[in-house]
């Protein structure tokens, strides 16, 4: 399994945008086969990074779910709505892989 982490350079006036395209990938991501942890806009802090996070099997399996999501009908309005807004200045991915499991049981203090 591998964690595929997208940083999001946003225009900070455009956050609201933002959040509907992320909406949007919530519906299309896990239809086109990954495991979609979720996005994260600003809240605190720096009002122009966001983050996409989510699992996919494998590279091959990345590759079958990229091809998936650009023949997508949500994806294809959503891949448009971006194009066409503009809320988004830069995006890069970064693919990693999980080293701390097995993790230890969560102790409510």
């Amino acid at each position: 399994m591998i964690t595929c982490f997208i940083r999001y350079e946003i225009d900070p006036f455009k956050k609201e945008a933002f959040a509907e395209y992320a909406r949007n990938w919530g519906q299309a991501i896990p239809r086109c086969g990954a495991d979609l942890i979720g996005y994260f806009g600003p809240h605190e802090g720096s009002a122009t990074m966001a983050y996409g996070v989510y699992n996919i099997e494998n590279l091959a399996a990345y590759e079958r779910y990229r091809a998936g999501l650009v023949a997508d009908p949500l994806g294809i309005e959503n891949y448009e709505f971006a194009r066409r807004e503009r809320f988004i200045l830069k995006e890069d991915r970064l693919f990693l892989k999980c080293v701390s499991t097995p993790h230890a049981p969560k102790v409510a203090l």
